[in-house]
């Protein structure tokens, strides 16, 4: 009796430090959050969904799993939400995952993509997708979830941005351009050189593309933020940093078009009409390693992706559109890139 007992005590224990995945609130099909990819490690396939629910304030993990019952994959590198789809770039597994961004129930699958990197949907039947090891943009049809063709590059892709009927499309591994491309036609029309490695790219309220160049892996060249006419495809501005230590990523815009934001050792922002880059961060990366950035369409809050060391478990930090933090959430390991949901009403809190 006594060897019972002691045995029921060990796996009461035992139980009560097992972490059960968070079930998602019975109101979650109706609320806001942001959904954020956790890439996982290198070919371990254990890349995972999260979402961070505005009406219950916490996030929950692993849950695409929890509904299919199958993992993600091997390193989900980016989000679309179109209509009532959420459209998964799942980069090392070569596929989407295509799922109702409601009930996050599977839809469909495209499989046989090269090293897929990021998605552009250009209207309600096709998307584009860029390929980190492949020298063509894939050609998603959305009406079958079926890959309906290629336009061949000639290199790598990276981000893409629609404009009207354009496509602007990044050279990121070691190049130095950026493709524009009819969407009409699929055809490749003009090619724009910018700086090293143009890494990611957003539209403004004006209809130009801004391009964040890294300088190279090595930073063997200066960072530079181009300006691009999508009128003219001719680079209107050119704001150079200031050292070859500068390495900044993830360009984004807030919901207006008005300010652009990205990481280096910090969150940065800049207004679409400053002369100059900001000389301050608007928040300090002190003690963390931000990875990925988002900005709320709506209020323009900050979410961003701590990694830490790249093998455990990351954090989610959410900050006011002023800097000030509100919270740290733990996500999965390597948490990365963001997506936003709306609530059904458009009202976030």
């Amino acid at each position: 009796m006594k060897n019972i007992l002691k045995v029921a005590i060990i796996l009461s224990v035992i139980g009560s430090c097992i972490k059960l995945p968070e079930v998602p609130p019975a109101d979650f099909s109706f609320g806001g959050g942001v959904f954020i990819l956790n890439e996982g490690n290198f070919r371990g396939g254990n890349g995972s969904l999260s979402f961070y629910s505005y009406d219950s304030l916490k996030i929950f993990n692993n849950l695409f799993y929890t509904v299919n019952g199958r993992p993600l994959g091997d390193v989900p590198n980016s989000i679309s939400i179109y209509s009532d789809k959420a459209y998964i770039v799942v980069n090392n597994s070569g596929k989407i995952e295509v799922i109702d961004n409601t009930t996050l129930v599977s839809k469909a699958t495209i499989s046989g993509l090269i090293s897929p990197r990021q998605m552009a949907i250009i209207n309600d039947n096709k998307a584009y997708v860029s390929s980190l090891y492949s020298d063509s943009v894939a050609i998603i049809n959305l009406f079958d979830n079926s890959i309906s063709g290629y336009i061949n590059l000639r290199r790598s892709s990276e981000a893409i941005v629609i404009a009207g009927n354009k496509a602007f499309i990044s050279n990121w591994s070691g190049g130095k351009e950026i493709m524009v491309i009819n969407t009409i036609n699929n055809q490749v029309i003009d090619s724009i050189e910018v700086g090293t490695e143009p890494e990611s790219m957003v539209l403004d309220r004006n209809k130009m593309v801004w391009v964040l160049c890294n300088g190279g892996w090595a930073r063997q060249n200066f960072a530079e933020l181009n300006l691009i006419n999508t009128g003219t495809n001719h680079i209107e501005k050119k704001y150079v940093f200031p050292t070859k230590e500068a390495s900044p990523s993830c360009l984004q815009i807030d919901g207006i078009g008005q300010t652009i934001f990205y990481i280096d050792k910090g969150v940065w922002q800049m207004g679409i009409n400053s002369s100059d880059l900001p000389a301050t961060p608007l928040i300090p990366e002190s003690g963390a390693y931000f990875y990925k950035i988002a900005i709320n369409p709506i209020n323009s809050d900050i979410f961003i992706s701590d990694a830490v060391d790249f093998m455990q478990p990351g954090f989610l930090l959410c900050y006011k559109n002023n800097g000030a933090f509100v919270s740290k959430q733990r996500a999965d390991i390597i948490p990365g890139s963001m997506c936003f949901k709306l609530r059904i009403d458009t009202h976030t809190k």
